[in-house]
C-alpha cells in the first residue's frame, strides 16, 4: 500500500512538473522566441504608418510666371482592419463626400490595408470629415494631406509642360523629363490609437521629413509664347491646315523662347484630350523640309570651297534631265549665282551645288547639320528624323535631297540647324530648362549653353546669311516675310505631301518659313509650319506667301518686346497678293 501510494504521488508530481514546464516552455517561446511576431501583429492593429507626401516641385517660364503648381488637397482612405462601425461609418463618409452608400459598403468589405476613398477633397471637407470622425469615435478612416496639379494657362505650353497622373508622375512634357527633379522624396510616421482611438503622441518619434520636389524653371518666355499661340490661332482660323508648329529660340544659346503646335488640348481638362491632340509635332513629326533644306546644300558647297557666292551656275532653263528623271524649277532660270539660286530658290542650282561636293560629303554635311539625331532637348519622346546613308540613294537622290527630298526632319531639327548659320556656324542644343532650383528658391542648376561641333565658318555662315537676306526681298520668295525697320534673313519651303502609302498627295504641301531677326545680329530664329493648308487660290498655298507672312507678325510683336531698335528705315512687306503677282514663287 504504501509502496502504491508513493508510486501515485510521484506521477502526480510528475504531471504537475510537465504541466508546469510546458508552460514555463510556452511562456519562454512567447516571451523570448515569437515576441517580435506577435508585437507587429498587435502593433499592426493600432498603429497606421501615414505618408507625407512631398510636395511637387512648380514649374516656371523664364520670368517666374507659374506655369505649374499646386493646390492642397486631402485623400481620404481606410484601413478595413481598423474599421469599428462599419454602417455608421458608411453612412457618415457617404453623405460627407457626396458617394454612393452600396458602393462604399462593397469598398470598406474585406481586410484590405489600404482602399483609397477619394481623392483631391477639399481641405474644408475634410476637415469637416475629420472632426465628426471623431466625435463620434469612429476609426478607421484616415485624411493623407495631398496636393492637385493646376495649370493657370490652361492650352498655353500644353506640349512643353505635359501632366502628371493620379500618383503625381509626370506623363509628357518636362513634367516627365524632369521627373527625378519634380517629385521629391515622400516622408512618413507612424501614428499609434489606444483602445479609445485617441492618438498616442508619443509614439510620433518614428517618423521621416518629405523633401519637396525642386522648381524647374523653363526657358520660355510667356509673353513671347502668348504672341506665338495668337498667331498659330489666327493662322488655323484663316488657312485651316490639319496641323502646324511654331518655334521661337534664341540661337546663341539654344533657349527655347516659345514652341505652340496645333491641334492642341487643356491641360486641366486631359482626360477629354485626343491622342492626336497630344502630341508635341515639334519633336515629334516627321516631314520633308522642302526648300528651306537648301541652306545645307548651299552651305556644304561653299564651306568645301567648290563655289563662291558670285560663282555662277548654269540652271538649265527650268528643266533638267539628270539620271533618267527630269528636275524642274517653278520658273525658267539661266545663270544663276550662288546666292541668288538661294534667293531664287532654284532646284537645279541645288542640285548641281551638291554634285559638286559629292554623295558622301553632302551626307556628312546633312549630319553635321544635326539632321538623322535627337537635338537633345529636353522633352520626352524626340524621334531623330530619317537620313539615308548614300549607299541607299537612286541615281537621282543627289539631285532631290538637295530641295528638301527624300529625306525625314522634325521642326526642331530645322530650327537648330538655321541657329547655326544664324550663330556663326555652331550646333547648338536646344534648351527648355533654364534651371532648377530648392523649394526655397536655391538654384542648385543652371542652364549652360552646349556647343555640339563648328558645322560651317564664321565666313561661310556669313556668305549664307546674306543670302537669305535677299531672299526676304522684292527679288526673292519671301518679301512678304519683311518687317519693317528690320533686315530679316530666311528660307522658304513647300514641299509636297507625302502620302504613307507611296509618293505625294496631289495638291497638298507642307508650307514653311525659317528666319531670323535681325540679320545682323540675331536675337531669334523662328520656324513657321503649316501642314495642308487651304488658300482661295492655289497661286497662294507657299511658303513665302503663307508662312512667311505669320513670321513677319510674330517677329514684329517680338522684336517691339524685345526692345529691338530699328537700324533703318526699311520698307512695309508687300500685300501677300501683289508678292503672288509680281514674284509667284512657291519655294
Amino acid at each position: 500500500m504504501k509502496w502504491n501510494s508513493r508510486i501515485r504521488c510521484a506521477l502526480v508530481c510528475l504531471v504537475f512538473i510537465a504541466l508546469f514546464s510546458g508552460f514555463s516552455f510556452r511562456l519562454i517561446y512567447l516571451q523570448m522566441i515569437k515576441h517580435d511576431e506577435y508585437a507587429g501583429l498587435a502593433a499592426e492593429k493600432h498603429v497606421y504608418k501615414q505618408i507625407i507626401c512631398a510636395e511637387r516641385g512648380a514649374i516656371f517660364d523664364a520670368n517666374n510666371e507659374v506655369l505649374a503648381h499646386n493646390v492642397p488637397v486631402e485623400t481620404v482612405v481606410a484601413d478595413a482592419t481598423h474599421l469599428n462601425n462599419l454602417d455608421a461609418i458608411v453612412d457618415l463618409v457617404s453623405d460627407e463626400l457626396r458617394l454612393p452608400a452600396r458602393e462604399l459598403a462593397e469598398k470598406l468589405h474585406g481586410d484590405r490595408r489600404y482602399i483609397v476613398i477619394k481623392r483631391e477633397v477639399p481641405e474644408v471637407v475634410a476637415d469637416a470629415l475629420r472632426e465628426k470622425l471623431r466625435s463620434q469615435n469612429l476609426r478607421g478612416i484616415y485624411l493623407e494631406h495631398d496636393a492637385t496639379r493646376i495649370y493657370p494657362n490652361g492650352s498655353m505650353l500644353c506640349h512643353v509642360i505635359g501632366f502628371t497622373d493620379f500618383e503625381h508622375h509626370g506623363i509628357q512634357g518636362v513634367e516627365a523629363s524632369m521627373e527625378e527633379y519634380l517629385h521629391g522624396q515622400d516622408g512618413y510616421r507612424y501614428i499609434e490609437h489606444n483602445r479609445a482611438g485617441q492618438e498616442i503622441v508619443l509614439y510620433r518619434g518614428q517618423e521621416r521629413a518629405s523633401r519637396n520636389g525642386y522648381q524647374i524653371h523653363l526657358t520660355v518666355d510667356l509673353h513671347l509664347q502668348n504672341i506665338v499661340e495668337n498667331e498659330i490661332d489666327a493662322a488655323m482660323r484663316e488657312y485651316t491646315p490639319t496641323k502646324a508648329t511654331i518655334i521661337l529660340m534664341r540661337p546663341q544659346t539654344g533657349e527655347i523662347l516659345a514652341m505652340a503646335n496645333r491641334p492642341h488640348f487643356d491641360l486641366n481638362l486631359r482626360s477629354q484630350a485626343e491622342p492626336e491632340q497630344m502630341k508635341n509635332r515639334a519633336i515629334i513629326d516627321m516631314m520633308e523640309p522642302g526648300s528651306t533644306f537648301k541652306i545645307v546644300t548651299a552651305a556644304a558647297a561653299l564651306n568645301e570651297k567648290k563655289v563662291r557666292p558670285d560663282s555662277m551656275i548654269f540652271c538649265e532653263n527650268g528643266v533638267w534631265n539628270f539620271g533618267g528623271a527630269a528636275l524642274h524649277d517653278h520658273r525658267p532660270f539661266a545663270d544663276l549665282s550662288v546666292k541668288d539660286i538661294l534667293v531664287k530658290s532654284s532646284n537645279i542650282g541645288a542640285a548641281k551645288l551638291a554634285l559638286s561636293v559629292g554623295d558622301q560629303k553632302f551626307y556628312e554635311y546633312i549630319r553635321r547639320f544635326g539632321f538623322g539625331e535627337r537635338t537633345g532637348i529636353e522633352l520626352p519622346g524626340e524621334i531623330s528624323g530619317r537620313i539615308r546613308s548614300p549607299q541607299f540613294w537612286s541615281k537621282i537622290s543627289i539631285t532631290r535631297i538637295p530641295m528638301g527630298h527624300e529625306i525625314g526632319v522634325t521642326p526642331l531639327q530645322m530650327t537648330v540647324a538655321m541657329a547655326a548659320i544664324a550663330n556663326g556656324g555652331k550646333l547648338i542644343t536646344p534648351r527648355i530648362v533654364k534651371s532648377i532650383a530648392t523649394d526655397e528658391g536655391k538654384t542648385i542648376s543652371s542652364l549652360s549653353p552646349v556647343v555640339l561641333r563648328q558645322v560651317i565658318s564664321p565666313q561661310t555662315a556669313r556668305e549664307i546669311g546674306d543670302a537669305l537676306r535677299g531672299v526676304v526681298s522684292d527679288r526673292g520668295t519671301a518679301a512678304a516675310a519683311a518687317i519693317p525697320g528690320f533686315t530679316i534673313a530666311g528660307k522658304t519651303g513647300t514641299a509636297q505631301k507625302v502620302d504613307p502609302k507611296g509618293g505625294y498627295e496631289q495638291g497638298k504641301y507642307v508650307v514653311s518659313f525659317s528666319g531670323y531677326v535681325p540679320a545682323d545680329h540675331p536675337e531669334f530664329v523662328g520656324l513657321v509650319v503649316l501642314d495642308n493648308a487651304h488658300t482661295s487660290k492655289p497661286e497662294l498655298n507657299y511658303g513665302g506667301l503663307v508662312a512667311g507672312p505669320i513670321f513677319a507678325r510674330i517677329g514684329e510683336k517680338a522684336a517691339r518686346y524685345l526692345d529691338l531698335q530699328p537700324r533703318e528705315e526699311i520698307r512695309k512687306a508687300l500685300p501677300v497678293e501683289r508678292v503672288a503677282l509680281t514674284n509667284a514663287s512657291h519655294h
